[in-house]
C-alpha cells in the first residue's frame, strides 16, 4: 500500500514538472531568445576589452626601461694638447689624448609624473565607447522581442482560428448524420450528403494549413529561444496590457553614450597643450665618461627631471572643439528624429487599439445575428424548405464572423504589446 502511495506520488510530480515544462510565456521567449541570440556574447567581450585597455593605459604611469648601446668612430676629437700648448707643461699638466672610437652602453629609467591629465581623458573616453558598444548590443537585443511578438499571436490567432473550424466541422457532421438518415429514408438527396462530406474536408484541409502554418513559426520559435518547441508545448496567452506612452527605448541611451564620447574628446583636448614631466634615472658606462678630461672607460649617472611641452596643437584646438561640437548637435538632432519617429508610432498604434476595440463590439452584433440566421436555416434545412447548399452559405456566414472577431481580438492584443514594444515601457 504504501509503495502505491510513494509511485502515485512520484508519477503525480513527474506529470506536474513535464507539465510545466510544456509551458511558455511571451516574457519567457523574451528572456530564452536574448540569452541564445549570438550578439549577447559580444556584451562580455565589450567589457572585458574596454578594461584591457584601460589597464594598459594606467601602465604609462608604471617605470619605463629602456636600455641602450653604440659603438663609434669619430673623425676627430678635442685635442688639449693643442688647445692648452706650452701653458699645460707651465702647470704641470699633461693632456690627454681622446680615442676617436667611443663606447657606451646606458640604461635609463623613466617615471611619469604628470601627463596633463591624458591617461584620464583616454580612460574616460574607452568607458564611453564601451558604454556606446554595449547599448549597440542592448539595442539590437530589444528588436527580437517584436519578431517574438509576431510569432506569438501567430500561433495563437492559428489556434483559434483551427478552434474554430473544428466547431464548424462538428457542426457539418451533426447536420451529415441528419441528411444521411433523411436520405436513408427517401427525404432527401445523395447530393446534399455528399455536399456536406465535401464541405467537411475542405474544413479539415483547411486545418493542415493551419496546422503547418503553426509548426513553421514554432520552428522560428525554437530558433529564437533555443530550446525545441514542438506542438505538445503550451503558449500561454498573454493578458491585455494597459500602457504608458512614456517612451523609454533603449536607442535613447545609445545616444546619450554618443553624446559621452563627445565631451571626453573635448576634454581630452586639454592635455593636448599640458606639459608632460618625467622623473628619469640613467647610468651608463663607457669611453668616454663624463669627465671631460678622461679618456678612461668607466661609469656614470645622471638622474633628474625632464619637461615635454608641445604648443602645435594650439593651432587645431579650436576647430577641433568646433568638430566636437558639430558631432554632439547631431546626436541630438538624431535623438529628437528618433523620437518624433517613434510618436509617430505610438500614434498608430493607439489608433489600432481604438479600432479594433470598435470592431470587436461591432463583430459580437454580427454574431449574434448570424447565429440567429444559422439557428433559423437549420430548422429549415430539416423542414426541406431550404437545400443544404444554403444552410451551408449561412453557415459559413457565421463562421467567417466569428472568424473576424478572433482576428480582431487577437489584433487588439497585439496591437496592446506592439504599443508596449513600440514604447519600451
Amino acid at each position: 500500500m504504501i509503495k502505491k502511495v510513494i509511485v502515485t506520488i512520484g508519477v503525480l510530480l513527474l506529470s506536474f514538472g513535464v507539465t510545466k515544462a510544456q509551458s511558455y510565456t511571451l516574457e519567457d521567449c523574451y528572456v530564452l531568445a536574448k540569452e541564445n541570440y549570438p550578439a549577447i556574447r559580444k556584451l562580455d567581450l565589450v567589457a572585458k576589452s574596454a578594461d584591457y585597455t584601460i589597464k594598459n593605459a594606467n601602465k604609462r604611469f608604471l617605470p619605463q626601461f629602456n636600455v641602450t648601446g653604440q659603438a663609434t668612430y669619430q673623425s676627430q676629437v678635442v685635442d688639449y694638447g693643442a688647445l692648452l700648448g706650452d701653458k699645460a707643461s707651465a702647470m704641470g699638466f699633461t693632456p690627454p689624448e681622446f680615442s676617436k672610437d667611443q663606447y657606451r652602453i646606458s640604461g635609463e629609467i623613466e617615471q611619469l609624473i604628470f601627463d596633463g591629465g591624458n591617461t584620464k581623458y583616454q580612460n574616460d573616453i574607452t568607458k564611453a565607447s564601451s558604454q556606446l558598444q554595449a547599448q549597440n548590443v542592448e539595442v539590437e537585443l530589444y528588436s527580437i522581442k517584436d519578431r517574438i511578438n509576431t510569432i506569438f499571436f501567430s500561433v495563437f490567432l492559428l489556434d483559434a482560428q483551427e478552434d474554430l473550424n473544428n466547431i464548424k466541422i462538428a457542426n457539418l457532421n451533426t447536420q451529415l448524420s441528419k441528411a444521411e438518415a433523411a436520405y436513408k429514408y427517401g427525404t432527401a438527396y445523395a447530393s446534399d450528403v455528399n455536399e456536406l462530406k465535401a464541405e467537411i474536408e475542405t474544413a479539415k484541409t483547411v486545418n493542415i494549413d493551419y496546422d503547418r502554418n503553426r509548426a513553421a513559426f514554432l520552428k522560428m520559435l525554437s530558433i529564437f529561444t533555443g530550446k525545441e518547441i514542438t506542438s505538445s508545448f503550451e503558449l500561454v496567452k498573454p493578458e491585455p496590457v494597459l500602457i504608458s506612452t512614456e517612451i523609454k527605448r533603449p536607442e535613447l541611451q545609445l545616444f546619450d553614450y554618443q553624446k559621452n564620447i563627445y565631451e571626453a574628446q573635448t576634454k581630452q583636448l586639454k592635455s593636448s597643450y599640458m606639459p608632460t614631466f618625467k622623473a628619469f634615472f640613467q647610468g651608463a658606462y663607457g669611453r668616454p665618461t663624463l669627465n671631460p678630461i678622461s679618456n678612461d672607460f668607466g661609469a656614470w649617472y645622471i638622474t633628474g627631471i625632464r619637461l615635454n611641452w608641445s604648443l602645435g596643437n594650439l593651432y587645431t584646438l579650436k576647430n577641433q572643439q568646433e568638430i566636437y561640437s558639430i558631432n554632439s548637435q547631431t546626436a541630438d538632432a538624431e535623438k529628437e528624429t528618433f523620437l518624433r519617429n517613434v510618436e509617430m508610432d505610438l500614434a498608430q498604434q493607439k489608433e489600432n487599439v481604438q479600432k479594433y476595440s470598435e470592431m470587436i463590439d461591432q463583430d459580437y452584433k454580427t454574431i449574434t445575428l448570424r447565429e440567429q440566421v444559422t439557428k433559423s436555416a437549420s430548422a429549415q434545412l430539416a423542414n426541406g424548405v431550404i437545400t443544404t447548399h444554403e444552410y451551408i452559405q449561412k453557415m459559413n456566414n457565421e463562421n467567417a464572423a466569428k472568424q473576424n472577431l478572433i482576428l480582431h481580438q487577437t489584433q487588439l492584443l497585439q496591437a496592446q504589446y506592439n504599443l508596449k514594444f513600440k514604447s519600451g515601457n
